[in-house]
């Protein structure tokens, strides 16, 4: 993908994230579950625009918070792509250059492509 199709995909998938949590398919109970899973260094960020788990070990409620806004994410994401012509891959490596890498707090992990986790 290109540099100037990334920026499409990201503003585009920006602009998603911009929605009310409902219209993301993401309850704030999972919102805060995630968050103090990734303030515990417990979950963290990937390259693909998914979250996923640093250490490999999460209680039942994180997982399922996990897989709410990773669901959540995938529908963001086949909706950019589908606007813009491009994969939903390509739209969500374009959310996490675009919109995730800003959000991240000290102490947070993430995980750039072809790396392991790192913290921020």
């Amino acid at each position: 993908m290109q540099g100037r199709d990334i920026i499409t995909v990201g503003a585009a998938v920006m602009a998603a994230l911009a929605l009310p949590p409902v219209a993301i398919a993401q309850s704030a109970q999972a919102k805060a579950t995630v968050d103090a899973a990734k303030s515990a260094g417990v979950v963290g960020e990937q390259a693909d625009g998914f979250l996923g788990l640093v250490t490999g070990a999460a209680d039942p409620a994180v997982r399922s918070a996990m897989a709410e806004i990773n669901a959540g994410r995938a529908a963001l994401y086949r909706q950019a792509a589908a606007k813009n012509g491009v994969t939903p891959d390509a739209a969500g490596a374009a959310a996490y250059l675009q919109v995730v890498q800003s959000r991240l707090k000290p102490g947070e992990y993430y995980k750039p492509s072809g790396g392991g986790w790192s913290r921020k």
